[in-house]
């Protein structure tokens, strides 16, 4: 790429605003971390713009002793392309080899990792990156700017199926092209790059920071990151066979240019039935969860394993996909919302383990949330809207995974929509199948990931022709305020858009999306550093065992 002169570039200047927004009360400290870092404040600075030590950064991870193996469950899904990936579990095998630029922390803050800085311009239509020096790929090769650059053409790439980081790439991609936009990004140095956007954009960092955005070799974007192995990790993977287990050593040919601790980590797949993690549990086949769900999480206490949990945006949405009949009349859509009541998923899907959503996706720990009048529960309006659709005698197939919380709230929705009247069957599919398809079924569940902004989800699963677009939904109103809500720092000024985003979610019917899930991770006595995330990330980099 062509190479240019730097040119300077400042802080956000909204960013001691958004400190006097803290000390003021009007919001949090974790959403001031996420504000502030998003555009480029070290996360010590950002501590301590609001009084707080720097120590406090990064969520005071520990440093564990050298050495020792580690036994994590979790699914070992068939890996791919990571601009591809669809499941945290596949960023969390990788990650020992492929970094990230930027990682999103347990406190809310976001921080480097191959990036050693970067810098928002005032309208946050200009970020400059600045990559970490001294770091190499486990071939020998210099990591430089031109990897960087790299990944973000690869990223920009909306002509890949299953890409969906050209969704997070907002007015990066030319939509003329599905491509990187001439000019967006330039190499300014070997260390420097320059994302130049054409309209202010405020979920870019975010959107690196996302598990599909693991930073490949610039020689080998596109490719499967097990045919090669190159990474600039500290680790290799030495086996790995899906549904069954993969291992990691640290990697005794490569000088990694940070700390890692452990020897060797496994990654043990058990399926999908928590029952089958408890047994395993109790026969010492691991020491640490993926995730603990249900009414496990008491069970897994009560053995004296340590318990993490955090409160998040993930969720779980049952959606009629729109390009299948009846659902893309959106009487019958609006027909299913008003049979369901989120209270009943929230306390038979997942133990009440969460607080009520609202069916548009957008969550009150978001920044820009926005209260809307309550939702209207109704059976009897439902059946007659349903029945003017034409659509009461209509036979209605609800598709889940086989599994505990997912099953059981989709259980819960077929349940009140039999009460309301509609004609419903069930079918569950057994995981190592469900996820082939998972965003074609016509009507299914699916979870998602908490994502840090309110836009950034809505981006990823509602704007319209998206790779994650599971719903089929498409509206030029929404996606055009969607537009101008990403160019909007402040997130009160967000939230005057949020209200008609998070309206036309609900006058569309667009999904059932009926709460928020605490995140739960149980470990054995002597794990560190093994607190839930939460976006689930495992950074095996990070773990370690009491000597």
């Amino acid at each position: 790429m062509t190479q240019l002169t730097p040119q300077p570039t400042k802080i956000h200047p909204v960013a001691e605003m958004y400190a006097k927004e803290h000390r003021e009360g009007k919001i949090d400290r974790r959403e001031f971390l996420v504000r502030a870092t998003a555009l480029g404040v070290a996360s010590a600075t950002a501590y301590s713009m609001i009084g707080l030590s720097p120590a406090h950064a990064m969520g005071h991870r520990q440093v564990p002793p050298m050495g020792g193996s580690l036994r994590i469950q979790m699914e070992v899904r068939a890996q791919k392309d990571p601009r591809t990936f669809d499941w945290s579990q596949l960023a969390n095998v990788t990650r020992g080899f492929l970094e990230y630029l930027i990682e999103y922390n347990n406190d809310g803050s976001f921080s480097g990792v191959l990036l050693e800085s970067w810098e928002a311009n005032e309208d946050a239509s200009q970020y400059t990156l600045r990559v970490r020096p001294g770091v190499t790929w486990n071939n020998g090769d210099a990591f430089t700017a031109e990897d960087v650059a790299a990944n973000f053409v690869g990223w920009c790439d909306a002509n890949v199926e299953g890409n969906s980081m050209a969704a997070r790439m907002g007015g990066l991609v030319d939509p003329e092209t599905n491509r990187v936009r001439d000019g967006g990004v330039v190499v300014l140095d070997d260390m420097t790059v320059q994302i130049n956007l054409p309209a202010p954009d405020i979920t870019i960092v975010a959107g690196i920071a996302d598990y599909p955005s693991a930073v490949q070799h610039r020689d080998l974007i596109g490719t499967n990151p097990l045919d090669h192995g190159i990474g600039t990790g500290a680790y290799r993977v030495t086996d790995y066979e899906v549904g069954v287990q993969a291992r990691l050593e640290k990697n005794p040919d490569h000088t990694y240019w940070g700390d890692a601790y452990l020897d060797e980590v496994f990654f043990i797949d058990l399926g999908q039935d928590p029952a089958a993690w408890f047994a395993g549990a109790e026969a010492d086949e691991f020491d640490m969860t993926y995730e603990t769900v249900g009414e496990f999480v008491d069970l897994f206490s009560s053995v004296g394993w340590e318990q993490s949990d955090v409160v998040t945006a993930a969720t779980v949405v049952i959606r009629p996909n729109q390009n299948n009949a009846p659902y893309d009349d959106v009487r019958v859509r609006r027909a299913i919302a008003m049979a369901v009541d989120p209270q009943v998923c929230l306390d038979l899907g997942i133990n009440g383990q969460g607080v009520l959503a609202e069916n548009h996706h957008v969550s009150p720990i978001h920044p820009e949330y926005a209260e809307l009048p309550p939702l209207v529960i109704d059976k009897d309006a439902a059946f007659a809207l349903l029945t003017e659709a034409g659509h009461a005698d209509t036979e209605f197939e609800i598709v889940s995974i086989d599994d505990d919380y997912r099953r059981n709230t989709t259980d819960a929705v077929a349940a009140q929509l039999r009460d309301a009247g509609f004609n419903v069957t069930r079918t569950v599919i057994p995981g190592s199948t469900f996820w082939n398809d998972w965003t074609t079924y016509p009507f299914s569940s699916t979870n998602w990931n908490h994502r840090e902004l309110g836009v950034i989800i809505l981006n990823l699963a509602y704007r319209s022709g998206v790779a994650w677009n599971e719903s089929a939904f498409a509206n030029a109103e929404f996606d055009a305020l969607l537009d101008q809500a990403n160019g909007i720092a402040d997130a009160d000024e967000r939230r005057v858009i949020m209200v008609r985003l998070e309206t036309i979610m609900q006058e569309e019917g667009v999904t059932l999306q009926p709460y928020w899930r605490s995140l739960f991770r149980h470990y054995r006595p002597g794990v560190i550093n093994a607190e839930m995330h939460p976006k689930f990330e495992v950074n095996i980099h990070y773990l370690g065992v009491a000597a």
